[in-house]
């Protein structure tokens, strides 16, 4: 164990972490299994030099946006439009979900509150009878699937956090996950959560794409969602080299992108957690219980047969970033079968996992439970693959 942490301790020193974060790191890495020592938090990662996702950019010129990625990807383009990280964030007057329920209520204590939508607005109001606040609603985050929370702004012009969500299991709106309120002190408190700068910067950081250029949130000329550029770096360089490539007839592959494919297995995992939260994100958060199964990557690191890292055992193995999230159970079966051998089959270094004695199909509707999320309303498929038990507890 002493050998990964004094790489690790060198590692932190050339990366400039600060003295307490270094030793609160070291710590904890000293309590760690072996297997998971290869895995970093978000922000160790962004310290490192080269592209990570939410990472700031230096110019919004650097970016081309999807249309001029289309000009070489179009089939690509055109399906990642489709998929839930696309169409995670939006101005409140494009959300399907609030125009499609013009009428929204829910009481806190003596407040009630309403989301009431027309044709160009989304207008939130909370009242108990004798005071009433309203404003217009500014931001959509979620696609509705599990729920869909908003953003609005106040005459100071600092963001404020709608204390209602909408939950597509409630066809309505509740508490704003991790922000219910059994008595508010006042109608401010019941109406809103005031959100500061750096969580401002981190919430868009993951729901849209050059949000931050240096060190300034660039609320006007962000893109909605996640586009190519969230993922795959600013694409300008790119672009040019592309272009300078087919001007002098060469086919060479163009520079000046990132391919995340290239990763391997323990930072592709993590650099989806850079938004899905990274194992060490989830440790260092203090997040516990059946909350955690909403952080993919965290529970999929926990599976027994994570070990190393094994690239079939990756996110991306099973889930294509460019294409709509596979919901039917059997389209996982050929991930599983990867790995594991049938039964009457023998075990072999390319195919080291034990048969299943119960079933060869429908793989994850046994070996990853669907955990239901209190705060969410929704049950979250957990990603820490296993062999479930009738009644055990939720694995930590």
């Amino acid at each position: 164990m002493l050998k990964p942490i004094l790489a690790l301790s060198e590692k932190l020193s050339q990366r400039g972490t600060s003295p307490l974060r270094a030793a609160l790191l070291l710590f904890l890495f000293s309590l760690v299994p072996v297997p998971l020592l290869g895995q970093l938090s978000t922000l160790d990662h962004l310290a490192e030099p080269g592209f990570w996702p939410t990472q700031p950019s230096a110019s919004r010129s650097e970016y081309v946006g999807s249309d001029a990625c289309a000009l070489c990807h179009a089939a690509k383009v055109a399906s990642q439009k489709n998929t839930p990280m696309a169409q995670n964030a939006m101005h409140a007057e494009d959300s399907e979900i609030l125009h499609s329920h013009p009428e929204l209520k829910f009481e806190i204590g003596p407040y009630h509150c309403e989301i009431k939508t027309g044709a160009k607005h989304s207008v939130y109001t909370v009242g108990n009878g004798t005071q009433t606040l309203t404003a217009n609603l500014l931001w959509a985050f979620g696609v509705g699937r599990a729920g869909q929370s908003y953003l609005f702004k106040r005459e100071d012009g600092k963001f404020y956090e709608a204390r209602v969500t909408y939950f597509d299991t409630l066809n309505t709106i509740d508490f704003t996950p991790a922000r219910a309120l059994t008595s508010p002190k006042n109608i401010e408190e019941a109406m809103f959560r005031p959100v500061g700068a750096a969580e401002i910067a981190r919430c868009f950081g993951c729901h849209t794409t050059a949000s931050t250029i240096g060190e300034r949130f660039d609320e006007e000329h962000l893109m909605p969602g996640v586009t190519c550029e969230a993922c795959h770096g600013p694409g300008a360089k790119h672009l040019a080299s592309a272009q300078a490539l087919v001007v002098a007839g060469i086919t060479d592959e163009p520079g000046a992108v990132f391919n995340p494919a290239s990763l391997n297995p323990t930072d592709s995992v993590d650099f989806c957690g850079a938004c899905h939260s990274t194992w060490w994100d989830v440790k260092l958060s203090g997040v516990k219980g059946v909350s955690s199964a909403r952080s993919q990557p965290y529970r999929l690191e926990g599976s027994k047969c994570w070990g190393k890292g094994d690239a079939r055992l990756t996110c991306i193995a099973c889930h294509d970033p460019h294409k709509p999230l596979q919901t039917e159970a059997s389209a996982y079966d050929g991930v599983c079968l990867s790995c594991h051998v049938k039964v009457g089959e023998k075990k072999t270094d390319v195919h080291p996992g034990e048969p299943c004695p119960a079933n060869t199909k429908n793989c994850v509707s046994c070996h990853m439970e669907k955990v239901y999320v209190p705060e969410m309303h929704y049950k979250f498929t957990d990603h820490r693959v296993r062999i479930v038990r009738p009644n055990e507890a939720f694995p930590e």
